[in-house]
């Protein structure tokens, strides 16, 4: 086991890390940054944290790019909104770090999560890092919303082995009010990803006043239905998430005004009868 990991357990669903700590950040100017993150050999990283059954199976080296194009009302990581706020991380950089844990991988089924903000935000960054982590025999996650599945090659399809695809609401009314963008790009993706037969956990975040309404609940269950019916055992998992407030302190350390601060996380109990929808249209849920 290395000696400085940052590990956290599921439970507590913590968003620590270990910030930059361990990868070299480059110096280099504005015109050379623009040309190695166009060609992916650069990117904008928020964080890296080693997790336990969290962003996917075993233990995890999680790492958290800048930049997103939604503006979720529950995000947790506002503070990767922008892609200027990263920093600057060559690949090869962090693919030291995901060699470095290739035997803790090996030892729990574990390895790479790309996450955000949104990871499609830089697709060339991300595509070579899954290459690269592939080269090395890890397992390879793709943590997004799909909003821009688009910017995802088939050739970095092939390089991942599971994505974690946040359905964030089942209507266009409801999807826009909890993020500003539209659904039907997330939706797309969903339909390509069990097309190319890449395994998908769906996850949905479950918040008392805005995305609790039955009929929209039943519109994601539908979505992720409907996913596992283009190939099925696609849908490996769905997971529903419990809003909570872990957020609302970063919204404030940025200034940003929380429109969730007055919002109570859902009982157990409405939490279950949510997957119970779930798992009446035959999807294994947690």
């Amino acid at each position: 086991m290395p000696a400085d990991p940052v590990l956290l357990d599921a439970p507590s669903r913590r968003r620590a890390g270990a910030g930059l700590r361990g990868l070299a950040t480059s110096d280099v100017e504005r015109s050379q940054r623009l040309r190695l993150m166009r060609s992916g050999a650069l990117g904008s990283v928020h964080s890296w944290e080693l997790v336990t059954a969290v962003d996917g199976p075993g233990t995890r080296l999680t790492v958290f790019l800048n930049g997103c194009p939604l503006r979720c009302q529950y995000c947790h990581n506002p503070d990767t909104w922008s892609m200027r706020d990263g920093g600057p991380v060559l690949a090869s950089d962090l693919l030291g770090r995901v060699e470095r844990y290739r035997g803790v991988f090996s030892a729990t089924g574990g390895g790479l999560t790309l996450s955000g903000g949104e990871v499609l935000m830089q697709p060339a960054f991300a595509a070579r890092i899954l290459r690269g982590a592939k080269e090395l025999g890890v397992h390879t996650c793709l943590d997004t919303s799909g909003y821009l599945g688009a910017n995802a090659t088939d050739e970095m399809l092939d390089d991942t082995d599971l994505v974690l695809l946040d359905i964030k609401a089942g209507d266009e009314d409801t999807y826009r009010r909890v993020t500003g963008r539209s659904l039907a790009p997330t939706l797309a993706f969903g339909r390509r990803l069990a097309e190319r037969g890449v395994a998908v956990w769906v996850r949905f975040v479950l918040v008392p006043g805005l995305t609790d309404d039955p009929a929209n609940v039943a519109a994601v269950a539908d979505h992720a239905a409907a996913i596992e019916a283009v190939r099925p055992g696609t849908v490996q998992r769905v997971e529903v998430l419990p809003f909570h407030q872990m957020a609302r302190d970063k919204w404030a350390e940025l200034r940003r005004a929380y429109p969730l601060a007055d919002t109570e996380p859902p009982t157990p109990e409405a939490t279950e009868t949510v997957r119970e929808v779930f798992r009446s249209r035959g999807l294994t849920t947690y």
